[in-house]
């Protein structure tokens, strides 16, 4: 490995941010996981969470929207939507599901200078019941167009880049977040040790 390499790999995960992630829940399109790696790995995002509960565990990510992205994230899968958010409370103070109902936030009000997580449901149905009801509570991308849903990876693009800045405009980026046991895991996974 060049030093120019590992300078950059260095730098890369210092930046990562351990108190945000993205829960996936039964989405049908293994496209849509790999474009939602890419985005979390563009901003940051070290772990995501693909919960799946009606087919088996995906043991390979590698569709070219994903652009190698998976071989630098961290993917939990899960069978089972308690065990993923028992998993979720030990890191995480919130827990907010994409949902259009009256109770929902807008996504322009959550404070990701806290520790958030985020859910996203598949294409068809949303996030489920069962996930809703353990969560915090529900958020909106605001929309002012006929058709009141984004694509899952846009939706979870426009939600992690909100993060972003406001994690930025904290100075969250300034210095790792990432536990020291969890970064020398990540330093022997991406070869630098």
């Amino acid at each position: 490995m060049t030093d120019e390499r590992k300078q950059k790999i260095e730098s890369v995960l210092n930046l990562r941010q351990a108190n945000l992630t993205i829960v996936l829940e039964d989405v049908q399109d293994p496209r849509n996981i790999t474009a939602v790696m890419r985005t979390a790995d563009a901003v940051g995002v070290q772990e995501i969470y693909v919960i799946n509960t009606g087919k088996p565990v995906i043991k390979k990510f590698g569709y070219k929207s994903g652009s190698s992205a998976s071989k630098w994230i961290t993917v939990h899968q899960f069978t089972n939507v308690e065990d993923c958010f028992q998993a979720l409370r030990k890191k995480f103070k919130l827990i907010f599901t994409t949902h259009l109902s009256s109770d929902a936030i807008d996504l322009y009000s959550i404070d990701f200078t806290q520790s958030v997580a985020l859910v996203f449901g598949n294409e068809q149905d949303g996030v489920s019941e069962q996930a809703r009801s353990l969560a915090d509570g529900n958020f909106i991308i605001p929309q002012v167009g006929m058709v009141q849903s984004l694509n899952i990876s846009v939706a979870c693009a426009v939600s992690i880049y909100e993060a972003y800045r406001q994690k930025k405009q904290a100075g969250h980026y300034e210095q790792s977040s990432m536990p020291a046991e969890q970064m020398e895991l990540l330093k022997d996974n991406w070869g630098l040790i």
